[in-house]
């Protein structure tokens, strides 16, 4: 089993810190951080552990025990807002290598189709990360609201600024109408194989 110092350092890591700025965020000296790394110091009180899980950004539960909780994928359905609203919904972040060309800020969302829903480029076991985002960023997949409902569509602007929305079907971009709006960046996608 994982000593407590290790932990700390992987996810200082992960978290893409240095001893002095991860140091900073605790309230501690950078000799201190090296020390928990090193197990110098094996007892860390309470109030500092807290402080510790904050900077690192993860549960308390995953700097002692090492139990990452990891998110299950949000149910997308056509009708309603998007699952990521209303709920405490965990994010996740996708390093850059995983979705080359892509650019976004912040969290993303695991997105799966709820059962007995179908969405243009994404199947029933498929998952997408998407980033919500209300603006155009780079051509690409987007989910969006459209006549109320939620779709995926491929989104692209023209010579003039507008948009245009494109399922899979190969049916003719249609332009931006005001009941449409981007709600999410689709940053990844990942397709269930079929045997």
């Amino acid at each position: 089993m994982e000593t407590l110092g290790p932990r700390i350092k992987q996810l200082r890591l992960e978290a893409k810190l240095n001893k002095a700025a991860l140091a900073r965020r605790v309230g501690v000296s950078d000799v201190t951080i090296s020390y928990w790394e090193s197990g110098a110091i094996k007892q860390i009180g309470h109030e500092r552990l807290v402080a510790l899980a904050q900077a690192l950004n993860c549960p308390l539960s995953a700097l002692l025990e090492g139990e990452r909780q990891r998110p299950a994928p949000l149910l997308l359905r056509h009708e309603g807002a998007p699952p990521w609203e209303g709920h405490e919904s965990q994010g996740i972040t996708l390093p850059l290598e995983l979705t080359p060309g892509q650019r976004w800020d912040g969290d993303c969302h695991l997105i799966t189709p709820a059962p007995g829903e179908t969405f243009d480029y994404l199947d029933s076991g498929d998952l997408a990360a998407i980033a919500p985002t209300e603006i155009f960023r780079q051509p690409g997949l987007y989910l969006i609201e459209e006549q109320g409902r939620l779709v995926l569509r491929h989104v692209r602007q023209g010579t003039r600024g507008e948009l245009t929305f494109q399922g899979d079907g190969g049916d003719a971009p249609s332009p931006y109408t005001p009941d449409c709006r981007l709600v999410g960046k689709v940053v990844g996608l990942w397709r269930q194989e079929t045997v």
